[in-house]
């Protein structure tokens, strides 16, 4: 095997781990979002900007209201998961630069002074820190349920403000029952790998 991680670990982060649909009614603890965000943290982005966003949705209240902008499929998941993260990129992100980049702060002027720039860049930074939270949750031994089905419009009204983009919602949980569909086919390494 060429892959340093432990098999039955590849299998918990990604051969075995799939989107769950049900969940248990176990709680998420904040400790465990803690551990969860402890890890993924170290996932690299451009410039270590570390724009992604999350806003854990635990009152009744707040649920309600995220329920009402998913669509209609995603609704009831999203009411019944112990717990629902939406995962939102910062534009404003260049702020933490100088916190976050020491030994090249300018790199906030100089780069992302213009609102477009920060915005194109926060959303692809965002997105692969959404995938490393993703697998982070798998690494709790807990299942997610990432969805775009939303109104993004009307979550960010809601919940966010115009200095952060929604890029999703994720349920976090234990599996329940039938938590899962049929496993969808991948591409295959000939179908994606070029070499030149």
């Amino acid at each position: 095997m060429s892959l340093a991680l432990d098999p039955a670990a590849q299998d918990l982060l990604f051969r075995e781990a799939r989107t769950a649909n049900t969940f248990t009614d176990e709680p998420v603890t904040d400790e465990q979002v803690q551990a969860i965000y402890d890890l993924v943290k170290f996932g690299p982005t451009a410039f270590n900007q570390s724009p992604l966003r999350i806003t854990l949705v635990r009152s009744p209240e707040a649920r309600e209201r995220l329920v009402r902008h998913m669509a209609e499929g995603n609704q009831a998941k999203t009411q019944a998961a112990p717990l629902v993260a939406i995962l939102s990129a910062d534009n404003e992100f260049h702020e933490e630069l100088p916190a976050l980049l020491p030994h090249f702060p300018q790199a906030k002027d100089m780069f992302f002074a213009e609102r477009p720039v920060r915005e194109q860049s926060a959303l692809l930074n965002a997105a692969l820190q959404a995938a490393y939270f993703i697998v982070g949750v798998r690494a709790a031994g807990l299942a997610a349920g990432p969805m775009t089905g939303l109104d993004f419009a009307g979550v960010q009204k809601e919940f966010l403000d115009d200095d952060h983009t929604p890029l999703m919602v994720v349920n976090i949980g234990k599996p329940g029952e039938d938590a899962w569909f049929p496993r969808s086919p991948r591409l295959d390494f000939d179908e994606v790998i070029t070499t030149v």
